[in-house]
């Protein structure tokens, strides 16, 4: 496996802290009355997207570009093949337990039968899981294990005592796998692929054909009913997400990759080409699967997978091209320290809900002053990542 050279790249990191900001942004818009249907989700079956559909795809993007560097950084580290394998369990287990935590406690907490309000059960995760991966630099390492041990029994405790429900009869449960859920099972796979096919950039466009393929299989049901196949509708969105993922490890073998005699030109050419085929894949499948995000269709992994393309590339260009980069500062927190940002806004409405708080009526949530309310509370999330990282408090999974 060719090990990339660098170990940060800026414009991965602006890439990170621009989606993450679009992200807060979005969420915090969604529920606005009168604004214009390019700031919304598109509907399961309009055949369409918006920006807003391409922020989950962007995530998913960027940790494909980041495996490279990640898996080359641990083994340049020492660690060994098996050492290694941990990892990627590790951080796959750590995304899926924190999925389903804020799956359930947004499905709603049992206040009665749980025996604390779901806002407050909601605050402890956030604070459990914050001492079990934040990055500690404590000279004794004795009181990081400390903390993350009283992280880890405070999952355990709450995961106990859920209760959720109109009448607190269920239980801690993967509902679904939340976003972070949903990323931790396409990096897995990804992973998987990357070092099986040795980051071979010809293979593993082949596995992100394979992975269009499966899903294509699964959703034509006269392939796979009576066939002992219907498992593969369970995984079909995986593998959609999964090939999102590995078009972002392409792009980084790219541009990143260590192929002999390869000017920055040809590397900007050979993307641009790459783009171009997602594009026109995309446009070859599209009038047997339709643009939906709700459905994880390929049409839309291949139209979010070149769209990144494009914006990485331009990315890259000013940043680490043409040194363009004193603006990036600001989106530097939550580009390297994405998860705890990506909390922030869940952490404040939990507290809102507690004290009972209201920061923006409803009588405001409409047009124009609900899009700058957004916008303004986007940048606050971001300054708020800014200030936790001064503390020293940064999560890695």
């Amino acid at each position: 496996m060719i090990e990339p050279k660098q170990q940060r790249i800026l414009s991965i990191d602006a890439f990170r802290g621009i989606t993450i900001l679009v992200m807060v942004f979005v969420n915090e818009l969604a529920g606005t009355r009168d604004i214009p249907r390019w700031m919304e989700h598109m509907k399961a079956n309009e055949d369409a997207m918006s920006f807003v559909d391409v922020v989950f795809p962007a995530f998913l993007f960027i940790v494909g570009m980041s495996i490279p560097f990640a898996l080359a950084n641990r083994t340049r580290k020492g660690d060994s093949f098996l050492q290694l394998q941990f990892h990627i369990l590790w951080r796959t287990l750590g995304l899926l337990v924190l999925g389903v935590f804020m799956v359930n406690g947004e499905e709603g907490v049992n206040a009665a039968a749980t025996g604390i309000p779901g806002s407050l059960w909601s605050l402890l995760f956030y604070i459990s899981a914050i001492l079990v991966w934040n990055v500690y630099t404590f000279r004794n390492k004795r009181w990081g294990y400390i903390l993350r041990g009283a992280g880890i029994a405070g999952l355990i405790v709450l995961g106990i005592i859920y209760r959720g429900g109109e009448d607190g009869g269920s239980r801690l449960q993967p509902h679904w796998w939340g976003i972070l859920g949903l990323i931790g099972w396409a990096y897995l796979y990804a992973c998987i692929f990357f070092q099986l096919l040795r980051g071979n950039i010809i293979l593993l466009l082949l596995a992100t054909a394979l992975c269009t393929a499966f899903y294509m299989i699964a959703h034509t049901p006269r392939l796979v009913e009576g066939n002992h196949l219907n498992w593969m509708s369970a995984q079909a969105g995986n593998a959609a997400h999964t090939s999102v993922v590995l078009c972002g490890i392409i792009l980084s073998r790219i541009f990143f990759g260590d192929a002999p005699a390869t000017g920055i030109r040809n590397r900007f050419l050979q993307a641009l080409l790459f783009a171009a085929i997602l594009f026109i894949a995309g446009y070859f499948i599209r009038p047997y699967f339709k643009i939906s995000k709700i459905y994880a269709t390929p049409t839309w992994c291949l139209y979010s997978a070149g769209i990144c393309c494009v914006v990485f590339g331009f990315l890259y260009w000013l940043i680490d091209i043409k040194k363009v980069s004193g603006w990036t500062g600001f989106f530097r927190p939550a580009g390297t320290n994405p998860l705890l940002t990506y909390i922030i806004p869940d952490i404040l409405f939990a507290l809102f809900m507690l004290f009972h708080f209201t920061i923006l009526p409803n009588s405001l949530r409409y047009g124009l002053p609900g899009v700058l309310w957004a916008m303004i509370y986007a940048v606050a999330v971001m300054y708020i990542a800014k200030g936790l990282n001064a503390l020293k408090i940064r999560l890695q999974l």
